[in-house]
């Protein structure tokens, strides 16, 4: 079985030889940063036991934000006091959020990451952009 352990706003996948059943979870997370600004929302990566990394998750938006747009990135992520794992570094996905520079308010975004061994999360992820004051955004 895959052991999963969040970081801030990151997902590291412990590699194992058992292979795990396909299976859905949902998770709700949040976020909040300022209009027209990158909006890190996720961060994710697969570590093996050994250290070295892993196959990396697919990511997929499935429900975009109305008010702004997502982007993956490839990054390099050092993994620091995990485990057997004292520092490491390894290839990763980050996800980010860009609203439109006069939106403020709550946007919501879902994406799809699909973990090596079969484990799929589907997350929801609100992001408060800049001031939620009466009349500015939706």
């Amino acid at each position: 079985m895959q052991k999963v352990v969040w970081l801030t706003w990151a997902a590291v996948v412990i590699g194992s030889s058992t292979t795990v059943l396909a299976q859905v979870q949902t998770v709700n997370r949040v976020a909040n940063g300022q209009p027209g600004t990158d909006i890190r929302v996720g961060v994710y990566t697969n570590v093996q036991p050994d250290c070295t990394p892993g196959p990396l998750p697919s990511i997929q938006l499935t429900s975009p934000p109305e008010h702004g747009k997502v982007a993956v990135r490839t990054a390099k992520i050092t993994v620091t006091n995990y485990e057997q794992c004292l520092a490491t570094e390894v290839q990763g996905f980050a996800v980010f959020y860009r609203s439109r520079s006069d939106f403020a308010g709550v946007d919501v975004l879902t994406i799809e990451v699909r973990f090596p061994g079969g484990r799929t999360e589907l997350q929801r992820i609100s992001i408060t952009v800049g001031s939620t004051s009466p009349g500015r955004g939706t």
